[in-house]
C-alpha cells in the first residue's frame, strides 16, 4: 500500500536563521560567502547595478568558458561566477548613491553578518564601515577581506593573488630548481591565496559568531591574503624560523621527506609519496632493493633526505623498468603512498570522485546542464543543501527588498532613481 505521508522535511542546517549581506566580489569574499550559504545561512550578494552593459561581480564576465543556454548557445554566466555563488541570492544597489548607502544600512539591520573585500578607506566615504555600522548595531560580525589588511604601510595597495604568492614567499618554493631546465618561480595553478583567505574567513566569521551568540558582541574581522599567505607557508615558514635559512624550489619533490616526488614510469608518470621508515622499507622489497632500507645511508628519512641526490638517481631507475598500472597495483596493495597524475576529465570520472558525489546538478533559469563541483563538507546530520542555483544578476532585489519592508511601489521608485 502506497503511503499518503508527506516527505519528512529536511534538516534544519547548522547556520539557517542567520543572514549575511555580501558586498565582495571575485575569489576570496564569495569563497568564504558560498560556505557560509552552504551551511544554511541566507546570503544576500550586492552587485553594482548594470549599467551601459556592464555590472555585477567583475567573474561574471570572466569567460569563456559561459554557460551553454538551452539553445546551446553561450548565456552571460561565466563558469568562474558560477563555481563560487551557488545558494545565495542576488540584489543590485548602487552604494555610490546617498539612498543606495542609506539602503545598506537598513539592510545590515537585520543582518548577523557584513562581507566586503573593497580597498582600505572606501566603506568609511560611504558611512558602510566597521565602527559607523557597528555603532548602531554592535552585534554586527564585519569582515573585511583585502590584500594587505587595514592597518601596515601597504595596507592601501590592490591585492591580487597571483602578487600575493609572489610577495609572500610562495613562488620561492614552488616550481623547479633553478638548476635544472625549466627552473624558476612558478604559481600555483589555482588562487590559493584567495581560496585560503576565504576559508580562513569562514573560520573566524563562524568563531566571532560564536562570541557574539555568549556575549551579544560583534566584532570586526581584518582578513589579508598576504596574512594568509605567510600562514600557510606552513612546515616551510617554520623551517627558516628554525635555521634562519630560506628553503629553496624543490620541483616535485618535498623539503622533508624523501622519497616524496613524481617519478617516470615506463609509460608514464606517477606520485610516491613515502611518509615513514615503514613505508620505505615495504617500497624497497616491491622495488626489488630490500638492502636500501637498511643501508645506513637511506635507512631513516633524516639520512634519506641528507643522502637524496644519491638515493633519488637510484630509484628513478628503478622506476622506469615498470608500468605506471604495474606500480600503482603493487604499491597500493602494500599500502605505499602513491598515487596517479590525473587530468580534470580523469578526476570527475574517477569512480572514488564519483562515489564521494563531489559534482552536484543544479537547475538555472538559463540552462537545464548546470553541473558544479559539490561542497567536500560531509555532515551526518546537517548535510550541505544544494538549495538555490548561482544567482542571475539582481534576481532577488524585488523578493529581498519586500521581505525586509519595501513596498513594490518603494522598489520602483529607487529602480527609478539609478538606486538598484
Amino acid at each position: 500500500m502506497t503511503s499518503t505521508q508527506p516527505p519528512s522535511p529536511p534538516p534544519a542546517q547548522p547556520l539557517a536563521g542567520v543572514r549575511v549581506l555580501d558586498l565582495s566580489r571575485v575569489l576570496a569574499g564569495p569563497w568564504c560567502t558560498q560556505n557560509l550559504a552552504d551551511l544554511g545561512a541566507d546570503v544576500i550578494k550586492v552587485e553594482r547595478p548594470l549599467r551601459d552593459g556592464a555590472g555585477g561581480d567583475d567573474t561574471r564576465g570572466w569567460g569563456p568558458p559561459f554557460l551553454k543556454g538551452r539553445d546551446g548557445q553561450d548565456t552571460a554566466e561565466a563558469a568562474y561566477f558560477l563555481g563560487t555563488n551557488r545558494n545565495k541570492r542576488s540584489i543590485t544597489v548602487d552604494i555610490a548613491h546617498p539612498e543606495g548607502q542609506a539602503l545598506i544600512r537598513r539592510l545590515v539591520t537585520q543582518c548577523d553578518v557584513f562581507i566586503e573585500n573593497f580597498k582600505v578607506g572606501d566603506m568609511a566615504r560611504y558611512g558602510l564601515d566597521a565602527a559607523t555600522l557597528r555603532a548602531t548595531q554592535p552585534g554586527l560580525v564585519y569582515c573585511s577581506i583585502t590584500g594587505f589588511g587595514q592597518t601596515g604601510p601597504y595596507r592601501e595597495r590592490a591585492g591580487y593573488d597571483y602578487a600575493i604568492q609572489g610577495i609572500g614567499g610562495l613562488m620561492s618554493v614552488t616550481g623547479e630548481r633553478d638548476d635544472l631546465p625549466g627552473g624558476g618561480p612558478q604559481k600555483v595553478g589555482v588562487a590559493v591565496a584567495d581560496l585560503f583567505t576565504g576559508m580562513y574567513a569562514t573560520v573566524a566569521i563562524l568563531a566571532a559568531l560564536r562570541h557574539r551568540d555568549a556575549t551579544g558582541e560583534g566584532q570586526h574581522i581584518d582578513m589579508a591574503l598576504l596574512d594568509t599567505q605567510v600562514a600557510m607557508l606552513a612546515n616551510l615558514g617554520a623551517n627558516y624560523l628554525a635555521t634562519g635559512a630560506p628553503p629553496r624550489r624543490a620541483g616535485n619533490a618535498h623539503q622533508n621527506i624523501v622519497p616524496y616526488q613524481v617519478f617516470e614510469t615506463a609509460d608514464g608518470h606517477l606520485i610516491l609519496a613515502v611518509g615513514n621508515d615503514g613505508q620505505f622499507a615495504k617500497f624497497c622489497e616491491i622495488a626489488g632493493v630490500p638492502q636500501f632500507a637498511a643501508d645506513p645511508r637511506f635507512a631513516r628519512n633524516a639520512d634519506r633526505v641528507r643522502n637524496r641526490a644519491v638515493l633519488v638517481p637510484l630509484l628513478a631507475e628503478i622506476l622506469r623498468t615498470r608500468t605506471k598500472a604495474d606500480w600503482l597495483a603493487a604499491l597500493e596493495a602494500a599500502k605505499v603512498p602513491c598515487g596517479a597524475i590525473n587530468n580534470l576529465e580523469e578526476v570527475f570520472a574517477d569512480p572514488h570522485v564519483k562515489a564521494r558525489h563531489m559534482t552536484v546538478p543544479m537547475a538555472h533559469p538559463e540552462s537545464d546542464t548546470l553541473r558544479l563541483v559539490a561542497s567536500p563538507m560531509k555532515f551526518s546530520g546537517t548535510p550541505v543543501q544544494y538549495r538555490r542555483p548561482p544567482p542571475l544578476l539582481g534576481e532577488h532585489t524585488g523578493e529581498v527588498l519586500e521581505e525586509l519592508g519595501w513596498s513594490p511601489e518603494d522598489i520602483g521608485a529607487l529602480r527609478d532613481r539609478g538606486v538598484l
